[in-house]
C-alpha cells in the first residue's frame, strides 16, 4: 500500500515538474519575441510542409515589417473584425468564450437531432445510404491574443488540454509582450490565403503596394478574410465579403488600437 502511494506521489511530482518546465520553456520563447521577430509559427511550419508536397507548386509569400509600417486602417479593421475589446482585456474574453460554448452546445444538439432523423428515414429503393448530417460548425470566441498563442505554439487539434494551454499562453503573451507587440506579430504572421502570410504579402492581394498604404476599404476587405482565408480568397467579390466589409468600415472608427 505504501509502495503504491509512493509511486503515485512520484508520478504526480513528475507531472508537476513537466508542466512547470513546459511553461518556463514557453516563457523563455515569448521573452525572446520581445526583442527578436519569430522566424515562423507552428501553423506556418505545418503549412510549409503541406505546400512542399503540393504538385501545383504554390509559392510562399511573407515579409516582416514593423508595427509603424502597417496601415492604421488594417489595425483598426482587424481589431473590429476579430476582437473589438482587444485593448481592454487581459488576453481572454470570458463572456465571448461562454457564448461560444453555448452556441457550440446548441449546434451539437441540432446536429445530433438531424443525424437521428436521417437514420430513421428509410433509404430510397436502389439508392445509396442516406447522406450523413452536416457536422456542427465550431464557434471559437477567441481573442487576437488567443489566436496568436495557438498559431505560435500549438497544434491544430481541439481538446481540453490544448485549450487550457492556449489560455495560459495568452496570459503569458500579455504579461511579457504587451498589446502593441502582440498585434504586430499577429499581423505579420497571420494567414491571408494559400501560402500568403502577413500584412505585407496580403496587401498585394488587394492592389496595394505595401501594407503601409492600405486604404480603409482594402483593409476591411482583408479583415473579412481572416476567419477562412483560403475560402474567401476564391470569392473576393462575394456578397458576404462585400457586405461584411461595409459593416467593418462603419465600425472601424469606434475601436481602439495600441
Amino acid at each position: 500500500m505504501k509502495r503504491g502511494a509512493r509511486g503515485l506521489g512520484r508520478f504526480v511530482a513528475l507531472v508537476v515538474v513537466s508542466v512547470v518546465a513546459l511553461q518556463l520553456y514557453f516563457v523563455a520563447r515569448i521573452g525572446l519575441m520581445a526583442v527578436f521577430d519569430p522566424e515562423s509559427t507552428t501553423f506556418q511550419r505545418s503549412e510549409a510542409w503541406r505546400l512542399a508536397g503540393d504538385a501545383r507548386g504554390r509559392g510562399w509569400q511573407q515579409r516582416w515589417v514593423g508595427y509603424d509600417a502597417i496601415s492604421a486602417n488594417l489595425k483598426r479593421a482587424v481589431v473590429a473584425a476579430e476582437d473589438s475589446g482587444f485593448t481592454e482585456h487581459s488576453g481572454i474574453e470570458w463572456d465571448a468564450l461562454e457564448k461560444a460554448w453555448e452556441k457550440n452546445e446548441r449546434a451539437d444538439a441540432l446536429a445530433e437531432q438531424a443525424a437521428a432523423r436521417l437514420q430513421r428515414r428509410p433509404a430510397a429503393s436502389g439508392s445509396k445510404a442516406a447522406v450523413e448530417a452536416r457536422p456542427a460548425r465550431i464557434v471559437g470566441g477567441s481573442t487576437i491574443t488567443q489566436q496568436l498563442a495557438k498559431n505560435l505554439f500549438l497544434a491544430g487539434e481541439r481538446n481540453f488540454f490544448r485549450k487550457g494551454q492556449e489560455l495560459v499562453l495568452s496570459y503569458e503573451l500579455e504579461a511579457i509582450l504587451g498589446k502593441r507587440r502582440i498585434l504586430e506579430i499577429y499581423l505579420d504572421s497571420v494567414e491571408w490565403g494559400e501560402g500568403v502570410f502577413g500584412a505585407e504579402a496580403a496587401a498585394r492581394r488587394v492592389d496595394a503596394e505595401v501594407a503601409a498604404r492600405l486604404s480603409a476599404q482594402q483593409a476591411a476587405q482583408l479583415a473579412v478574410m481572416l476567419p477562412a482565408p483560403k475560402r474567401f480568397e476564391k470569392r473576393p467579390g462575394s456578397a458576404y465579403v462585400v457586405g461584411r466589409a461595409t459593416t467593418l468600415l462603419a465600425r472601424m472608427g469606434r475601436v481602439d488600437v495600441p
